[in-house]
C-alpha cells in the first residue's frame, strides 16, 4: 500500500512540476510578447530578440507538455474501429499501441540525442542574444524521455475505462 501511495505522490509532484514549468513559460510568453508589442507599436522600439526568446520558450512549453498529455490520454485520438476490436483483445490492443509509441519516442530521443551532441559541439546559439541551444535540446530528449517510460508504464497498467467504443488508445 505504501509503495502505490508513493507512486501517486510522485505522479502529483510530476504533474505539479511540469503544469508549472508550462504555465510559467507560457506567461513568460504571453508578457514578452504584451511588452514586445508595446515597445514596437507604441514607441517604434522592438524588444530585442524577443522572437528568439519565444522559440526557445515554446520548445520548452510544447516538451514539457507531452508528459502530460501522454500521462492523462488527452491525445487526438480516433475510434472508428474501436467498436470492433472484441473486449478480449482490448488489453492487447492497449499494449501494443503503448509499446509502440514508447519505442517511436526513445527512437525519437536517440536521433535528438545525436544532435543535441553536434549542437554542443559546434557550440550553436541563437542569431541575436547568442543564447545556446544544445541546453535546451537535451531537455527536449530528456522530456521525450520521461513521456517513453509513462507510456512503458501505460502499457502495463490497467485499460482505461472507456475504450472500445468511445475512446481510443
Amino acid at each position: 500500500m505504501s509503495e502505490s501511495k508513493n507512486l501517486l505522490t510522485l505522479n502529483r509532484g510530476l504533474d505539479g512540476l511540469l503544469a508549472l514549468i508550462g504555465g510559467t513559460v507560457l506567461f513568460a510568453m504571453m508578457g514578452l510578447t504584451f511588452i514586445d508589442v508595446v515597445l514596437r507599436y507604441i514607441f517604434n522600439a522592438p524588444l530585442r530578440g524577443a522572437f528568439e526568446i519565444t522559440e526557445v520558450l515554446m520548445v520548452v512549453l510544447i516538451y514539457a507538455g507531452l508528459p502530460l498529455v501522454s500521462r492523462h490520454d488527452e491525445h487526438v485520438t480516433t475510434d472508428l474501429l474501436d467498436r470492433f476490436v472484441p473486449p478480449a483483445a482490448r488489453r492487447v490492443q492497449h499494449v501494443i499501441v503503448h509499446l509502440i509509441c514508447a519505442a517511436i519516442l526513445l527512437g525519437i530521443t536517440w536521433i535528438i540525442w545525436i544532435k543535441a551532441g553536434k549542437i554542443a559541439a559546434y557550440g550553436d546559439t541563437t542569431a541575436a542574444l547568442q543564447i545556446k541551444l544544445a541546453p535546451f535540446v537535451y531537455l527536449m530528449c530528456a522530456l521525450i524521455v520521461v513521456t517513453a517510460v509513462i507510456h512503458l508504464i501505460k502499457a502495463f497498467g490497467p485499460v482505461p475505462e472507456d475504450q472500445g467504443g468511445t475512446g481510443a488508445v
